[in-house]
């Protein structure tokens, strides 16, 4: 559910959970459009290979005028108009003019024709093999999106850290300040902390450019419109350590090999239809013709129907070619495969190791976050009793601040290595 509220932005804040996101994200994508919109239009192209077991129907209405010998008495004889008359030798040799009307309907029914079913076949596993592929895009997009709120989790807890810093600071300015004003310290001290604040403030406008960076992004990835809102995260970056399992293996059945395998039976079977050619092929056809010498007149008719068997005797090595053409582009696509199989094989590898690196940098920036937080109350408390100088404080402050956004990005690199490994995994 969204809601809204202020952080410091003239915008308009909108709170959103992750399961929200992701959901949304599916449905107005455009990346995931796209992929739809191949599917479809494979799925449409398939439309055309109906045309192998469906009739080719046609109809025309034709006007001629001729004196030609035989084209008029032809005409006459479709009319049914032949008397013993037309039989002079004069009249034949030189007839008078003669008009004909002929309305014709004729159909061409295929019966037997292997390769235009190679065809289809070939059709049906491309418009497969691109569902797939939109499967695998969707699952690549719930990674970016979840990989893109990560991001504006971090980019607020950043913002979180460095206020908390600036407070800290602040605070410790104002003692500084007191000092000085009492003359207990010098004016480089009251300074440096001055140099302090600007520098936490440029931070802190860094930060904000970021959250509004990853909403915008955010935004994009659900395809709306991001003017006058900013996205907050409703769960906060968290460190969940995840065991992993010692032998992680690549799973064969990944959608995006799934359908890379499914392009090699396309070259099979277009392979089959090339060689398919040269089968006997076996179609119907007929005709329903009507003659008049007026217009829209029908007086005479007859029908035509008849079977044709054809063999491809020789077609000047053409469907040869086409053959060799698949062939070479079958061998090249089993080698993309194995290519594409060893990079998924060796990106897993070295997601997994990532993980562990990352996990390592977790544990590594927190212990350092801690110590840094010990040393800086150590520093106060000597700052306090007159045995420490402010810029020693300072600089403990600065450090503990410091490791405090180590940590939050190296928890953030550990849950966005861990999102990726469960990605390449699935």
């Amino acid at each position: 559910m969204l809601m809204t509220g202020a952080l410091g932005f003239s915008q308009q804040i909108i709170i959103i959970s992750k399961a929200e996101i992701e959901a949304r994200s599916l449905d107005k994508n455009l990346q995931v459009k796209l992929a739809e919109s191949e599917a479809e239009l494979a799925q449409t192209e398939l439309l055309a290979t109906r045309g192998m077991y469906l009739p080719n129907i046609s109809a025309s209405y034709t006007f001629t005028n001729t004196n030609n010998p035989l084209m008029a008495f032809g005409s006459k004889l479709n009319q049914e108009r032949i008397t013993m008359t037309d039989f002079n030798p004069d009249d034949l040799n030189d007839p008078k003019s003669i008009s004909n009307f002929a309305t014709k309907i004729e159909f061409q029914q295929p019966i037997i024709n292997m390769d235009a079913v190679y065809q289809k076949k070939a059709g049906q596993v491309k418009a497969d093999a691109l569902k797939i592929r939109t499967e695998r895009t969707k699952e690549y997009i719930q990674f970016e999106v979840k990989k893109s709120y990560m991001m504006l989790q971090l980019a607020y807890k950043m913002l979180e850290t460095l206020e908390n810093a600036k407070s800290t600071t602040l605070a410790n300015k104002k003692v500084i300040d007191n000092y000085y004003k009492n003359g207990m310290i010098q004016k480089s001290e009251v300074l440096y902390m001055d140099v302090r604040v600007s520098e936490i403030d440029s931070q802190i406008q860094l930060a904000k450019s970021n959250i509004r960076n990853a909403s915008d992004y955010l935004y994009f990835l659900l395809n709306e419109d991001s003017s006058g809102k900013i996205l907050k995260p409703a769960e906060n970056l968290e460190y969940h350590n995840q065991i992993l399992d010692e032998n992680i293996s690549l799973n064969t059945n990944r959608k995006d090999l799934e359908a890379y395998n499914k392009s090699l039976e396309v070259y099979n079977l277009m392979i089959k239809s090339s060689k398919s050619k040269f089968l006997p092929k076996l179609n119907a056809f007929g005709s329903w013709e009507m003659y008049d010498n007026k217009i829209a007149q029908f007086d005479a008719n007859g029908y035509l129907v008849g079977l044709q068997l054809s063999w491809n005797v020789f077609d000047g090595l053409k469907s040869k070619s086409e053959q060799e053409k698949y062939r070479s582009e079958l061998t090249k696509a089993k080698t993309e495969i194995e290519q594409y199989t060893k990079q998924s094989e060796l990106e897993l590898s070295k997601a997994a190791r990532a993980v562990q690196d990352a996990d390592s940098k977790v544990a590594y920036t927190n212990q350092a976050l801690e110590q840094s937080k010990e040393a800086y109350r150590i520093r106060k408390n000597r700052y306090e009793q007159g045995l420490e100088k402010s810029a020693d404080l300072l600089s403990a402050e600065t450090l503990m601040s410091q490791k405090e956004l180590e940590y939050q990005q190296a928890v953030f690199e550990y849950n966005t290595a861990l999102a990726y490994l469960e990605f390449l995994k699935k």
